[in-house]
């Protein structure tokens, strides 16, 4: 088969799984939800505390939300999510920012197909006018919508299928890699595009800021898993999804297509999840999200609390040591000086002429 052949399938293959992803976030206008006003993210600065491999391990004291998942398209209490809720943790080292989601859920995969396969998305605020309802709200048509016509209604999103992912690995982060994490931009469900590619134009300016990887609780390897391993886990069985993620906190964006996060701002997200109910590939109706408008998202400054006491103690006990050796060095001189007035001894005179 030619390269060109090759191409064009790949391309055919993006084309037909971003129409679909497009129809899931189409929504009807006939809904009503209240958001939670209590619903809000803070990432933490805490340099150091976690490793980006999908386990969850390294999480388990830092603060998050339960969100209810409940259908984007209709979000009616009653048709939650059956298995649970979806857990929202986010941290930042002052360079990058983090973020892990837990879902509860038989374990279901199915290599390959990615509508057979657990699936979640990110997505962010990024133009001042962007709306959660249709993803940024430009009103805009395919072949009118561009970064003029619809200037302030970006979304940065990041999509993440593991039908060809291997628990525990590292996906995306670089230009090539847009089969399991997708990095995107979007103005509506219909003006969407890969990062970096679109009216502003040049593939070759693309770039997929993020990483993430993902895990089950029914995994019983540790050590890591090869292709060769799959399906991984005896399928039905009960567990939890964990899906781990970071991008700079500052990207090389010129083109208004991904969020900056800033420390001591906040940032507006959602996060949505796809799961194949009763293992049919999950469709246009089957996503379910954490609200059904922007979660607030803090960014807080490293506490200075800990910088100021560490070094206002190591000041306190160097001083304490300088006073400490400057008495028992002022005692000793007493000490010897006292020795040595008491031992003294004149010393006979002698006059020279009777040497």
């Amino acid at each position: 088969m030619s390269l060109l052949l090759h191409l064009q399938l790949f391309t055919f293959c993006l084309a037909l799984s971003q129409l679909r992803f497009v129809a899931s976030h189409q929504e009807s206008g006939d809904s009503h939800c209240e958001p939670d006003a209590e619903a809000r993210i803070v990432a933490e600065f805490m340099p150091g505390f976690v490793t980006l491999d999908g386990h969850a391990d390294d999480w388990g004291d830092i603060n998050g939300f339960d969100f209810p998942l409940r259908p984007a398209l209709d979000p009616d209490e009653d048709k939650e999510y059956k298995a649970g809720k979806m857990t929202v943790k986010a941290l930042h080292d002052g360079k990058d920012v983090y973020f892990m989601l837990q879902v509860d859920g038989d374990y279901v995969y199915s290599k390959g197909d990615n509508y057979k396969c657990p699936s979640v998305a990110l997505m962010f605020q990024v133009g001042e006018n962007a709306s959660y309802h249709d993803m940024g709200g430009c009103k805009e048509l395919p072949g009118t919508c561009n970064n003029k016509t619809c200037r302030g209604h970006e979304v940065d999103i990041m999509h993440f299928s593991i039908g060809n992912s291997i628990p525990g690995r590292l996906y995306g982060g670089n230009n090539a890699d847009r089969i399991g994490l997708v990095d995107m931009f979007a103005w509506n469900p219909h003006c969407r595009n890969l990062d970096g590619i679109g009216s502003a134009g040049n593939e070759s300016t693309a770039m997929n800021d993020w990483k993430g990887a993902w895990w089950h609780s029914s995994f019983t390897t540790h050590s890591g898993y090869v292709e060769e391993d799959n399906p991984y886990a005896s399928s039905g069985q009960k567990g939890t999804y964990y899906f781990e993620f970071t991008r700079s906190m500052r990207t090389m964006d010129r083109h208004q297509q991904d969020v900056q996060f800033t420390i001591g701002q906040s940032s507006k997200f959602s996060a949505a999840f796809w799961y194949p109910i009763d293992g049919n590939p999950w469709h246009s109706s089957g996503h379910y999200t954490v609200s059904c408008d922007w979660v607030p998202l803090d960014v807080t400054p490293g506490s200075s609390t800990h910088v100021k006491v560490a070094s206002g103690s190591s000041w306190d006990a160097a001083a304490g040591f300088a006073f400490l050796i400057s008495v028992v060095a002022f005692c000793v001189s007493i000490f010897v000086g006292y020795r040595v007035s008491k031992t003294k001894r004149a010393i006979p005179f002698t006059p020279i002429d009777h040497l």
